[in-house]
């Protein structure tokens, strides 16, 4: 059992300034467009950062590789010093070094079985004003394209009140992901594209009690839009088959019927949260 930290925030801005640092050593460029659907700073409590009641949101960030989550934390920090509270299965909380660290940032844990305690956890978070931030797909999709999302970000969202901001991240994949580990090479002064779609507002989203499957496809579908409008603009032309790119688009990435395959030989995901 790793040693457990209490929140610290100047913890949580060291590890984002850490990312600021590796993204200027390697010269990364981060190109953002959708940045007006971001929450703003809030003018009398910006330098504070502290979170206001009724200003809450969650964050719905795609997942194609495993350093999505970073680059939109980055641009939520530059943006509106947002310091966003991340869903962190409960395997890395229990790891000896990323527990301390999951502890201090004062991330929500989504622990063995139903993981109904980590979604009162960031309901109670959303309510109080901060932002909680959902990876949907639960687990890096092969395809590289936006599967099947699980329901809980719809759901907390409806039930606390408060907006699901769609954040698609495009390139961060051919830095690390399944099956091709980090390079130097391949992120020296790789391009990132982050698109932000238009919010799904609490009036949109069902009640708790109700069915969230139809909410919770229009959101897989803002995102698969943001993916396709970071795709078409992106400074980077793929080489024919590219690992990285898509199969409906001449890539070499597995097809959906081929990642469907392999994502039932794997068995189901982790629920994040209460059962769909």
């Amino acid at each position: 059992m790793p040693w457990r930290p209490k929140p610290n925030d100047h913890f949580y801005r060291m590890i984002v300034r850490t990312g600021q640092l590796l993204r200027w050593a390697l010269d990364i460029r981060v190109l953002v467009t959708g940045a007006e659907h971001l929450p703003a700073p809030d003018p009398l409590n910006g330098a504070s950062r502290r979170p206001v009641p009724g200003h809450g949101a969650v964050i719905a960030i795609t997942h194609f590789g495993y350093l999505d989550f970073a680059f939109a934390e980055l641009v939520l920090w530059a943006h509106a010093r947002a310091q966003p509270r991340f869903l962190i299965t409960q395997g890395a909380a229990d790891h000896w070094f990323a527990g301390p660290a999951v502890s201090a940032a004062g991330h929500v844990v989504v622990g063995y079985g139903s993981g109904a305690g980590a979604y009162d956890a960031a309901v109670g978070k959303l309510r109080g004003g901060e932002y909680i931030a959902i990876l949907p797909e639960a687990g890096v999709s092969r395809s590289f394209t936006v599967r099947e999302c699980k329901t809980g970000a719809v759901r907390m969202a409806a039930e606390a009140r408060v907006p699901v901001i769609p954040v698609s991240v495009w390139g961060s994949h051919r830095l690390m992901t399944r099956r091709h580990g980090f390079s130097i090479r391949r992120a020296w002064r790789a391009p990132v594209r982050i698109h932000v779609g238009e919010p799904l507002l609490p009036d949109s989203l069902p009640e708790p009690a109700q069915d969230a499957q139809a909410a919770t496809e229009r959101l897989r579908r803002v995102l698969q839009a943001g993916i396709d409008a970071g795709i078409a603009d992106f400074p980077l032309a793929p080489a024919p088959g590219a690992w990285w790119m898509p199969a409906h688009l001449g890539g070499g990435a597995p097809t959906e019927e081929e990642r469907r395959r392999l994502d039932e030989a794997e068995g189901p995901r982790r629920a994040g949260g209460r059962s769909r």
